[in-house]
């Protein structure tokens, strides 16, 4: 019998085993593509290890890729064919029931039972990052931050992987609001795993939502080596970097991060890929700016995944990528077969998938085509009941933005000149950093016959996109 470094059990799995196993935790806290290789040698080494299999199906599960969960599933269904050893602690068996609730779907489950586990055993490393990630994934923002930091007392600040555990605490405590203590702690993580990518995008969300757009490339380019080599995480934070430049009206820049750092036509592109290629160039299409080309390139690559109802947030960027390709009737393809699905889906447990596209994802892709056919109404009337629930479908604050955007822009017009009033006043009070809300007010301004506000929107729109419009905003708070 075998234990990890945290003196966890680790049933049939010898010490080869276990060494490859720890390290494959080091990897995935990392974000290292070698995780996978590693996860292969724990179950060439152990084939019936429990803990071996389980990270083999969080890992497959987490991607978001059908196609990865189907190859964990066969795998692990040929695993539990056999008999369970009777040696199996509890800690075990809730990992493989929390593994078997992520294979078939149950989102909420899993990460239910890894918070069992988490609170009886908080130094679980496997338990802690795969719920966390499973938080992210259902858009449950109290527990994304709380599964974390209700383990950290539990853990040595020495310990090499306390700096990966504030690296996911930092964003957790960002996608609930608390920009300067996430930006603090994940700055924390990083003095102790400067390679820390997790923490880095942490912090980088912090800005991103503080509109500190030149901090936040100033940030990127001094942790270059640390961020932008082959890592699982390189093109979403290359993602981030590029709606920095966005926002500083930089879009030659922004087009040259997404034909090197996003969307590589010649590679069988994974699900995030996608979702950032479509992400940014959606930013685009709102702003008028026509990539017909990238739009063909990135939607003949949706195309090619096939992908059936899996993950409701994928899908939206999928309809995203057809809408800008003006294909229309592909988008529309789309929701058919996920209405389909639900219409068989049986009554009783259901995936959280089921969920997600009933609630958000399906009005979310119908409103994109709408907007894509130009019925701007029809496109505002889909989004606005589902506004303050598009966290239900995954993702955070700033990817759900493009959506928010699609409203806003939905308003303008269709001529609700009221309703665009209201949001960009929502926008601009939480966000009063961020030129696309000034911007869109200069817009609004013109519409209404108001020059001079919009004149002055417009004004304030191009500073902050200067890099002036923190500054400035700190000396009217302080007056």
């Amino acid at each position: 019998m075998t234990a990890d470094r945290h003196g966890h059990v680790l049933t049939d799995t010898g010490p080869e085993a276990r060494d490859h196993y720890e390290r494959a935790l080091d990897d995935l806290l990392f974000f290292r593509p070698a995780v996978e290789e590693r996860v292969r040698a724990v179950l060439a080494a152990a084939p019936r290890s429990p803990m071996g299999h389980a990270l083999a199906v969080h890992l497959g599960v987490l991607a978001t890729e059908e196609r990865a969960v189907e190859a964990a599933r066969a795998t692990f269904t040929a695993f539990r064919a056999e008999p369970a050893s009777d040696r199996l602690t509890a800690r075990e068996r809730r990992h493989l029931a929390a593994a078997e609730a992520g294979l078939d779907g149950d989102f909420r489950t899993a990460a239910r039972i890894l918070g069992e586990i988490g609170i009886a055993h908080p130094r679980d490393e496997l338990a802690l990052f795969a719920g966390h990630h499973f938080d992210f994934l259902t858009g449950d923002a109290p527990r994304l931050r709380d599964r974390i930091g209700g383990a950290l007392d539990a853990w040595d600040e020495d310990d090499p992987h306390y700096g990966p555990l504030l690296g996911m605490y930092a964003f957790g405590l960002e996608e609930n609001g608390h920009y300067e203590h996430a930006e603090q702690t994940g700055l924390a993580a990083l003095e102790r795993q400067p390679h820390d990518v997790w923490g880095i995008h942490g912090v980088v969300h912090t800005y991103e939502m503080r509109g500190r757009f030149t901090d936040g490339i100033r940030f990127l380019d001094a942790r270059t080596d640390a961020w932008a080599g082959h890592t699982l995480l390189t093109g979403h934070n290359w993602w981030h970097y590029a709606l920095f430049s966005l926002e500083r009206g930089e879009t030659g820049r922004v087009l040259d991060i997404y034909d090197s750092a996003l969307h590589d036509v010649a590679a069988d592109g994974g699900a995030l890929e996608l979702v950032n290629a479509a992400a940014l160039l959606w930013r685009l299409h709102l702003a008028g700016d026509d990539q017909s080309t990238r739009w063909a390139a990135l939607a003949d690559a949706w195309e090619q995944r096939g992908d059936g109802p899996h993950y409701a947030f994928n899908d939206a960027h999928a309809v995203m990528a057809y809408v800008g390709a003006g294909r229309l009737d592909r988008a529309e393809l789309l929701v058919r077969d996920r209405e389909r699905w639900l219409a068989g889906t049986p009554a009783g447990p259901v995936p959280a998938n089921r969920a997600m596209t009933a609630d958000v994802g399906l009005p979310v892709c119908r409103a994109l085509i709408a907007y894509g056919r130009k019925d701007y109404a029809g496109a505002t009337d889909l989004l606005l009941p589902v506004r303050y629930r598009l966290h239900e479908f995954g993702g955070s604050h700033a990817q759900r933005d493009a959506v928010q955007r699609t409203l806003v822009e939905a308003a303008l017009a269709a001529g609700r000149h009221d309703l665009a009033r209201t949001l960009l006043s929502e926008r601009s009070r939480l966000r009063p950093v961020c030129p696309y809300n000034w911007s869109a007010k200069a817009r609004l301004e013109e519409r209404l016959g108001a020059p001079e506000r919009a004149a002055a929107a417009r004004q304030r729109a191009a500073a902050q996109a200067a890099g002036a419009g923190l500054e400035d905003h700190r000396n009217e708070n302080r007056r």
